[in-house]
């Protein structure tokens, strides 16, 4: 943690990468952010106490450099960087969709990149980080990143080739269960149940169910069944489900994501 970090583009999500750091020990004083408003940079250097720079300042000053731009811009951030970037340096992508590729042929050759994409809940600590080596990052920038995201939440190394569609399951996904806790909330009110309390019971549901998931090792499959009775409301619930097919309309909405990652990857947003 004596290294230099640089986050390019504090939004929200480089906000929160840099509140993690600074909890899990990295000093403000080895922290920059680069961003586009006065006021904006203000704000962090009064909240963070880290320094506010240019992206070239930040391309000279720093041993890693976070890229946490959005993904249309990412062509126009690396053009001002790039006669700044020494090879030794660690830069880190966050953007969706852009492949180390893309970045490793516009810096100095040998630069090692990692492409990393988080999920929103890396704002409350409990993001999922999904991370792929470019062609010259080793194990050890691996491991730094993995020290800097798990900070937010957890992390996962995977093959770049898996990132589209790692992207379409847990960068998209908090969205899919907002989608769904809107849709049950309105059918709460159908039922006779006030918004609020609606909203309440389902994502109280949300948080124990999701608690179990992941503390008790058991299979989603063997879950639902405990909460199945033979004949009961849980049974046919499901079956409805079944019946307007949306589980296929899941697996069709997860692939439309992932092929809108390709998209991205390719250059055409």
């Amino acid at each position: 943690m004596t290294q230099t970090v640089a986050v390019l583009g504090t939004g929200k999500i480089g906000e929160a990468l840099l509140s993690g750091m600074i909890r899990a020990g990295w000093r403000p004083s080895n922290l920059l952010v680069t961003t586009r408003r006065s006021e904006r940079a203000e704000e962090l250097r009064n909240r963070y106490g880290v320094d506010s720079v240019t992206n070239a300042e930040a391309a000279k000053r720093a041993d890693i450099l976070i890229l946490a731009a959005k993904p249309q811009d990412m062509g126009r951030l690396l053009d001002e960087l790039a006669a700044h970037v020494a090879a030794d340096r660690l830069v880190i992508s966050a953007a969706a969709g852009i492949t180390t590729a893309f970045i490793e042929d516009r810096l100095t050759a040998g630069t090692p990149v990692v492409r990393v994409m988080p999920n929103t809940p890396v704002l409350v600590d409990e993001g999922m980080s999904v991370i792929s080596a470019g062609s010259h990052a080793s194990t050890e920038h691996l491991a730094t990143t993995e020290a800097i995201f798990g900070g937010v939440g957890k992390t996962l190394r995977v093959p770049e080739s898996q990132q589209d569609a790692a992207t379409a399951l847990s960068g998209s996904g908090p969205a899919y269960f907002y989608f769904l806790v809107e849709a049950m909330t309105d059918a709460g009110i159908l039922l006779g149940l006030p918004r609020a309390q609606a909203h309440d019971l389902i994502v109280q549901a949300a948080i124990g169910a999701a608690v179990m998931l992941r503390d008790s090792g058991e299979h989603p499959v063997k879950l639902r069944e405990a909460v199945t009775s033979p004949a009961g409301t849980t049974i046919s619930a499901i079956r409805e489900l079944e019946n307007h097919g949306v589980r296929a309309a899941l697996i069709a909405a997860l692939e439309a994501a992932r092929d809108r990652s390709r998209e991205l990857a390719s250059g055409n947003g």
